[in-house]
């Protein structure tokens, strides 16, 4: 009986001691992966990434002839393919083989490529763009394109002959680029064609007891087109509510006060319960259309249009826009949108082509049928890789022609390619009496600054600029 006893507490003397040992045992190997945690991360903190372990000494000869490899590739890649250059660094790719179609460009933003034998183009963002910072000298085979899907209040020297005509390539708001831009801002025709968002009539005319019948949301006040001025003189004859931070008398819910909330579906909702929008662009220039004109048009309110010159040419139909260009005083206009606001038929002719969802225009239907990239469409390229492509591509060509002992073909943008006018007030605007806003002077300034720029370029035909421009026409300066 005794030994029985002293067997069973030995054997729980064994059980406490095994638990004993299995817990400290636990707690060094918890401790030790903090320490090694607290390691690594530290040593990840210093040198900008996570480090590996040391690789194996027998590994290492292997790992550098693969590198070694690596480079070789490199190296012959560069060597077959040519190199797009971009000079702003849009992209921020340091490297990158891009396929398009059958050929392939090497694209870049480092600039040690700008002697390589195989640099074929130099890529410009128009936002960027600065005459006094030029991959100079020019060779003959160097092509330069431009990109600048913008507004030309960004950089005015691009809308300047001696300028623009610098480029072979370009993709712009403009019909008349080799990439148009024009369609930037609409999907589809078929978010054109949807009643998603659309309020019945009947709807809408309850909704006029709390609601004007216009509607005005900007928060970039003071722009080159002096859109506000003319808004503010609107108000004199016609009711506005205004949300945005020019000209205000309306406030939205706090969530959407955000102007990253204007394509939020909320904001949509508010938008879509008022007949009429005024959709006035930033600057007046050729097919420069943005989302202020398409998005009433998606919504099912009509827009009332200030903005392109052109904008008859991209209507869905010929009565789905009233244009301000239209009417000689903001004073006729609010007549003609008050009469529309109490006659039904009248304004269901500007909501008629949605309703039966007809769309009549040939030159709008085959723009988004030809273009080669989409919008918030991940099935499709988006503007800037059809940007790459389309020179790419025209790079290539040239290739293949002087492959066969024919001259390369060139292209260079026309003066009449950018159509903007210098920034104005409106002829009965108060404000010319007055001194001009420091909005105003600043884009008026920066107009005429970029002229008097651009004018020197011409000048410079003589020498500094054109005899580093090696190859290039100089007739056309």
């Amino acid at each position: 009986m005794v030994r029985i006893q002293r067997r069973k507490l030995l054997a729980s003397c064994l059980c406490i001691t095994a638990t004993v040992f299995l817990l400290v045992t636990l707690q060094v190997m918890v401790e030790l992966g903090k320490f090694e945690r607290k390691e690594f991360k530290s040593s990840s903190l210093q040198d900008g990434h996570t480090k590996m372990e040391e690789a194996p000494t027998h590994l290492n000869s292997f790992l550098k002839k693969e590198e070694l490899t690596f480079h070789r590739k490199r190296k012959w890649e560069l060597d077959s393919y040519p190199i797009m250059l971009w000079w702003s660094p849009l992209t921020g790719e340091t490297g990158r083989l891009g396929q398009c179609g059958a050929d392939a460009c090497f694209f870049t933003i480092n600039r040690t490529y700008l002697r390589h034998h195989m640099t074929k183009a130099f890529l410009f963002y128009g936002t960027d763009f600065n005459i006094d910072s030029l991959p100079l000298p020019r060779k003959a085979h160097h092509d330069w394109a431009l990109f600048h899907e913008e507004s030309p209040k960004n950089n005015y020297k691009l809308f300047h002959k001696p300028v623009i005509t610098l480029f072979n390539y370009t993709a712009t708001f403009s019909r008349h680029s080799h990439l148009p831009l024009t369609t930037q801002y609409l999907e589809s025709i078929e978010v054109l064609k949807s009643l998603r968002y659309l309020v019945p009539l009947q709807s809408k005319n309850k909704l006029r007891k709390r609601l004007a019948p216009l509607v005005y949301v900007q928060s970039d006040c003071d722009p080159p087109s002096d859109r506000d001025s003319y808004v503010r003189e609107l108000m004199a004859y016609i009711e506005v509510d205004s949300y945005g931070e020019c000209l205000r008398n309306k406030d939205l819910p706090q969530q959407l006060k955000n102007p990253a909330s204007m394509d939020a579906d909320g904001f949509y909702r508010i938008i879509a319960q008022y007949k009429f929008i005024l959709a006035f662009e930033n600057a007046v220039c050729d097919d420069y259309i943005t989302e202020k004109f398409w998005r009433p048009l998606k919504l099912g309110v009509v827009p009332v249009y200030y903005g392109s010159p052109s904008i008859t040419d991209w209507l869905p139909s010929n009565k789905s826009a009233i244009l301000v260009s239209e009417f000689s005083h903001p004073r006729e206009l609010a007549t003609y949108i008050r009469r529309l606001d109490s006659d039904d038929g009248l304004y269901e002719a500007y909501v008629e082509w949605k309703l039966k969802g007809e769309i009549s225009n040939q030159r709008l239907l085959t723009a988004l049928r030809e273009r080669k990239w989409g919008v918030q469409d991940i099935s499709q390229d988006n503007y800037i890789d059809a940007f790459e492509c389309m020179v790419c591509t025209k790079v290539w060509d040239n290739i293949r022609l002087q492959e066969k002992g024919l001259p390369p073909k060139r292209w260079e943008a026309e003066d009449t390619h950018l159509s903007c006018p210098k920034p104005t007030v409106f002829a009965f605007s108060p404000l010319r009496a007055l001194p001009l806003s420091s909005l105003r002077e600043m884009w008026i300034s920066s107009f005429e600054q970029s002229k008097k720029e651009a004018q020197a370029l011409r000048q410079s035909r003589s020498k500094t600029f054109l005899d580093n421009i090696s190859g290039f026409n100089h007739s056309m300066l």
